[in-house]
């Protein structure tokens, strides 16, 4: 087994997007994952130690054992790790085993998400307990370890009952796990991204993302909603297909003015968190920015630090008098806030000066 340096930007958490072997079973990551990055930053020479192991896919590589590890160096800012490379022809129930045994033998499981992924036959086979778990789809009772769990009183109910694995799964619904206290700003702790000077020649919207074969442009989201949810509701998967394109706009989460200012905040804040994410696994990051009435400019510039590329969107806004004063009274709060070194406006020309400030527009496409 070839043992080597691997850029992380090559490097794919497993998602499930090897045929045949299912996504991740996500342990319980609470002061556990802080632990483990604590302790790769007081000791790097440690991950020579402990190699991730890693599958050859479509040119690149995704991560059968060490997925903690790998997210856990992408927030310390690695360029690259050590890597044990399996051979490209490992059958895939081989690969099964690698990568339950492998998070067997760091922490605890998600078993819910584990007996919804993995064939309980293959886990009792390869020696994973499954104790007192019961599948939540046929009822059937599986043996688990208790003690394994490390179960401590702060994690049960009044009845004695462990709530770890709910709680978890309450976590991953909200994406909390990615959220990092010492990578937000403001008072509502909006996750910070860092400046971009890339500016992009043409813009893709998501919605093509799927279908575009030729991976040349920058991705938008200066679309309704609906068609880019799943980026917040599967970060992971979506920023697998993101990586293969030049840069991405962050999502551009509504903030109409009907809006309650509660979904506001929470829009631009998931619209920071996955921009952040991103720019975790390496990839080119543009903000976009949004706004509503002067209110709003207490946290929707939040999370962005001065200089860069930001984006806007000019659609809508020509023909409607009040669409433009609201564009007029957001952008001058951006460029005294922001100062970027280039703004991208996607959509028409508008009537505004931006004074020194460079713009580049690029013109709305009906299909992409």
């Amino acid at each position: 087994m070839e043992i080597r340096n691997i850029r992380v930007q090559d490097i794919s958490p497993n998602t499930g997007q090897l045929e045949g072997l299912p996504k991740n079973p996500r342990f319980i990551r609470d002061e556990r994952f802080d632990a483990l990055r604590k302790s790769i930053e007081d000791a790097p020479e440690m991950l020579s130690l402990r190699e991730l192991l890693v599958f050859p896919h479509k040119g690149k590589y995704v991560a059968i054992g060490g997925n903690m590890r790998l997210r856990a160096c992408r927030d310390i800012g690695y360029a690259e790790l050590p890597c044990k490379v399996l051979d490209p022809g490992t059958p895939v129930d081989k690969l099964r085993e690698y990568a339950i045994k492998d998070n067997e033998s760091f922490g605890q499981y998600d078993f819910g998400a584990l007996v919804d992924e993995w064939d309980t036959d293959e886990l009792q086979r390869w020696g994973v307990e499954l104790q007192g778990f019961e599948d939540r789809d046929t009822g059937s009772p599986f043996e688990f370890d208790t003690e394994a769990t490390t179960a401590t009183d702060d994690k049960k109910d009044e009845d004695g009952r462990y709530y770890g694995d709910e709680r978890e799964r309450t976590y991953n619904l909200v994406n909390l796990r990615e959220f990092d206290a010492k990578r937000c700003d403001g008072f509502y702790q909006i996750p910070t991204i860092d400046p971009c000077d890339y500016v992009p020649e043409s813009l893709i919207g998501f919605n093509y993302v799927k279908s575009d074969t030729a991976h040349k442009d920058t991705v938008h989201f200066f679309i309704d909603d609906y068609q880019f949810e799943r980026v917040w509701n599967n970060p992971l998967v979506s920023i697998e297909r993101l990586k293969d394109f030049p840069a991405t706009l962050t999502p551009d989460f509504s903030l109409y003015m009907d809006m309650p200012m509660a979904m506001k905040i929470w829009n631009v804040y998931r619209s920071r968190l996955f921009g952040q994410m991103c720019q975790g696994a390496g990839m080119k990051v543009i903000p976009t920015l949004s706004w509503a009435e002067p209110e709003t400019f207490s946290f929707c510039f939040d999370g962005l630090k001065p200089g860069g590329v930001v984006a806007v969107s000019t659609v809508g806004v020509m023909n409607d008098k009040n669409a433009r004063e609201v564009f007029r009274s957001g952008m001058d709060e951006a460029i005294k806030r922001l100062k970027p070194s280039c703004v991208i406006c996607y959509g028409s020309k508008i009537d505004y000066e931006f004074g020194d400030v460079k713009v580049k527009y690029i013109e709305a496409r009906r299909f992409g």
